[in-house]
């Protein structure tokens, strides 16, 4: 069993920046791709940023520039610095982990940016 607790969202201008953390705990000898999901009312949940464990990222178009994700192996543990927020960006921003086939969510951590 994978535990994925996410922290670090909040209420941010737009312009400003944030930096979202998730920690895995549990059995996660196996888990290769993290990353990071987000979900805003009545929209379908887009992936924002991915990363493996060898380090290959994969960013949706929109945050691209913007947003980097990163991956610390030894603390299993991954984050996501967002930078020049906008409005569009606020979306609960969730977690995400594969391991031997089986997928694994954060709670969810909620990003607002005020215009």
């Amino acid at each position: 069993q994978v535990q994925l607790v996410e922290s670090g969202g909040g209420l941010v201008q737009a312009g400003g920046s944030l930096r979202l953390s998730c920690e895995a705990s549990g059995s996660i000898f196996g888990i290769n791709t993290m990353g990071w999901y987000r979900q805003s009312p009545g929209k379908q949940r887009e992936l924002v940023a991915s990363i493996t464990v060898s380090g290959t990222t994969n960013y949706a178009d929109s945050v691209k520039g913007r947003f980097t994700i990163s991956r610390d192996n030894a603390k299993k543990m991954i984050s996501l610095q967002l930078g020049s927020l906008q409005p569009e960006d606020t979306a609960v921003y969730y977690c995400k982990a594969g391991q031997w086939g089986i997928v694994y969510w954060g709670q969810g951590t909620q990003v607002t940016v005020s215009s």
